[in-house]
């Protein structure tokens, strides 16, 4: 008999703890929205100021936030910000550390599976930023050298397929955040560092000398980037759907992205000059969650 009592006790305690997490209601009940942030995610999402946060999915999210707070009738809801890494952030998301992800995700199938993601806000082209006396101006010259990336992310994958079909080789080196990634290429430890482009125009203006860096014109791939939430929490994904949606309609989205990559933005009140693509575009015309295995490759 203690068997059969003992399988189900520990039934229960497993289903206590994979119990979906009610986001909406959450809030209503500690007047607090946590918003998972990156601090060197380009454009999308950096650090500011001492647990100061900014950047064009920042902004989109500190909206989204504002309209779900109405839906709720709060007088007030608070946002408390929290830094995540391409390595932890799908783990504090599923655990309830954060309710939102606003940084520089890329939808993927596999991703899928674990979490949920709002409709595409940017679809990012992936290149690789060289010194600008490198003389490498093509996947073909990246042929046995180093190239850096961020663990945690997808590029390097990227990378691979195409230098494999390519019959090229390279030996990847790993940097803890972007900024740390571009520092190899920097010191020299490497020759090449792949990752979204307006991560790169990004770490490029903050750099004290950008004209001694540039991108690379080939595209390895583009990739849908959204905002990520947790999976089986409808409701709340539904609030933040519509309200994206409300913004893509009104062009509320497309005037915030002009803000965050047209314009000068903090701390150096440089522009980064990278215009919508056409695919990013088409994201606003025509709201979708796709993966990124649904779009065409290059």
């Amino acid at each position: 008999m203690r068997l059969p009592l003992l399988a189900a006790a520990l039934s229960m305690t497993l289903g206590a703890v994979a119990a979906p997490i009610d986001t909406l209601a959450r809030m209503r009940e500690t007047g607090v929205a946590t918003m998972g942030v990156r601090e060197a995610s380009g454009a999308l999402s950096y650090r500011v100021g001492e647990n100061a946060f900014a950047g064009f999915h920042v902004e989109l999210c500190q909206r989204v936030l504002g309209d779900v707070r109405q839906k709720l009738g709060l007088p007030r809801l608070d946002i408390a910000y929290r830094p995540v890494s391409s390595q932890n952030r799908i783990p504090l998301l599923l655990n309830g550390s954060i309710d939102i992800e606003c940084g520089s995700t890329t939808n993927t199938t596999q991703r899928q599976l674990d979490v949920a993601f709002a409709p595409t806000t940017f679809v990012e082209e992936t290149r690789f930023a060289v010194k600008a006396d490198s003389g490498i101006g093509s996947l073909a010259q990246i042929d046995g050298k180093r190239v850096s990336t961020t663990t945690g992310t997808t590029a390097v994958q990227v990378m691979r397929r195409k230098a494999q079909a390519a019959g090229v080789t390279f030996q990847a080196v790993f940097g803890k955040d972007h900024d740390d990634s571009f520092l190899l290429v920097q010191t020299g430890r490497a020759d090449a560092f792949v990752m979204d482009s307006q991560i790169l125009a990004g770490v490029i203006a903050r750099s004290a000398n950008p004209a001694d860096y540039r991108i690379v014109d080939e595209v390895l791939s583009v990739e849908p980037i959204a905002i990520m939430l947790r999976k089986d929490d409808p409701a709340f994904k539904q609030a933040v759907d519509d309200s994206l949606r409300a913004m893509m309609r009104s062009g509320e989205v497309a005037r915030l992205y002009d803000k965050w990559f047209l314009q000068p933005i903090p701390p150096l009140n440089k522009p980064l000059g990278l215009p919508a693509s056409a695919a990013t575009r088409a994201a606003w015309a025509r709201p979708n969650a796709l993966p990124v295995e649904s779009f065409p490759k290059p």
